[in-house]
Formats: C-alpha cells, structure tokens, sequence
C-alpha cells in the first residue's frame, strides 16, 4: 500500500524528520511518500497559519494519489475538508494520538510547543471526545522551528515538561502535541518508562490498518464529496460541473 504524509507546512527539513520516524514502524511493503506544500508557512503556530496551509494539504490530495493519507500537523488543519476529496482514509496525527493515548491509559496529558497552540489541542480534544481522558496540555513555550535549529536543547525542554507532567498530572501516558517531535517519541519513552507518544507514527499504523480492513471514507452524510460549483479568481483551478 501507499501512504502519503502531508506536511502542512513548508519546511522540508521536518518533514525528512517526520518520514524517517514512520520508516521506522512501517510494516515492510508499505511504501511511505513524504512531501509539504510549495507554498505556505514554515511553521503552523496560530488558526491563521492553519488555514493557509490547508489550501496546500487539499491540493496535494487532489493532485497526488495513495491508498491514504496522513496529515502530519498536530492542529490537523483540514482534516474534514480532505476526507471529503478521497475516499481513501486521512488520518490527522492529534487524532491519531488520542486514540493511542486512550487505549493504552486511563489518563494523559499532552506536551506541545507555544502556550496558544495548546489552546487549539484543547479544542480538538473536546471536538474528538478525549476532553475527559486528558488530565493536562502543557507548553514548552518552544517555536516550531527551535525543533529543527537546535535539536538538543529542544529535547531537554521537552523532557523537562514530559518529567513535570509524569510527576504532576497522575497519568499514564503523554502524548506530543507537534510532528516535528517524532524523532523524539522512543527517546522520552526510553527515559520516563512511560508510553510517550507521536501522532505521526500512530496515524502510519492506523492507516495501514485501516486500508488492510477495506476501510474507507464514507460518500453519505457531510463527507460525501462537496457538491459540484464553479469557483471564482484565483480559486478558478477548483471549479468542478455537475
């Protein structure tokens, strides 16, 4: 099967990272495509930066076929609006690690990077239904970028934070609230003895599971493919005919 992972944004240094991460629990014979828009931010760090980049996750869908797709953005910027374009499945990595985190342990708090992208990872864990299983999301108050410039200094943040919710939230697992954490899963796990985990990994797995299932994204409801319409100026490429 082919899995294609989306890089929201545009820093091909994470999304190297990203895929080197997925390489390393694929089952053999998956084949893993990594790749990030053209254009767009290089980091995605507030609902504006969301937005922007979804234009490019769409587009990549849209131009690119796979068996599915992951949305390697722990804000899962147009998560819903990509399940509408394929019936392959698309799996946000937030989502994706969610759902670890809560069949693994009770309880769970989440690490992520700026304080306000926090708030957007409590929202998606109320939209998801694990509002009641996460006990904290805690910030590091470190840039997107700073976990690419200095790798080692970023881990040490991180560990910090992942040490203080062990000790602090009574929880059984962490979940990290960025993709350019994934280099760093194994490494915390290793050093707290407790299931620390990343969203794209978890996302790579479920999506071969559910392409082994014959699992697809329903056509009924709101995720049938949006209705036919003609788009207008610099949108005009999306104009489709009844």
């Amino acid at each position: 099967m082919k899995i294609m992972i989306i890089n929201p944004n545009t820093t091909a240094s994470m999304t190297e990272k990203m895929a080197q991460a997925a390489r390393k629990v694929a089952a053999p014979g998956t084949e893993l495509i990594a790749t990030q828009p053209a254009d767009g931010p290089v980091s995605i760090e507030s609902h504006f930066d969301e937005a922007i980049s979804a234009i490019g996750v769409l587009d990549t869908i849209r131009e690119h076929q796979a068996d599915a797709y992951v949305i390697a953005c722990f804000g899962d910027p147009g998560l819903l609006a990509a399940r509408e374009l394929t019936a392959a499945p698309v799996l946000g990595i937030a989502e994706a690690a969610f759902h670890v985190a809560s069949m693994i342990s009770t309880r769970f708090s989440v690490v992520t990077t700026l304080a306000r992208t926090g708030i957007i990872a409590e929202h998606l864990l109320d939209q998801y239904g694990f509002a009641s299983h996460c006990r904290k999301v805690r910030a590091t108050d470190l840039p997107v970028l700073a976990l690419e410039e200095d790798n080692d200094s970023a881990y040490e943040h991180l560990y910090q934070e992942c040490l203080l919710a062990q000790k602090e939230d009574q929880i059984g697992a962490i979940v990290l609230g960025c993709g350019g954490m994934a280099d760093m899963a194994e490494r915390l796990t290793e050093a707290l003895g407790m299931p620390v985990i990343d969203g794209v990994t978890a996302a790579v797995k479920f999506a071969e599971a559910l392409v082994g299932l014959n699992c697809y994204t329903s056509r009924f409801g709101d995720l049938a493919p949006p209705p036919a319409k003609p788009f207008i100026g610099r949108f005009e490429y999306l104009s489709t005919r009844a």
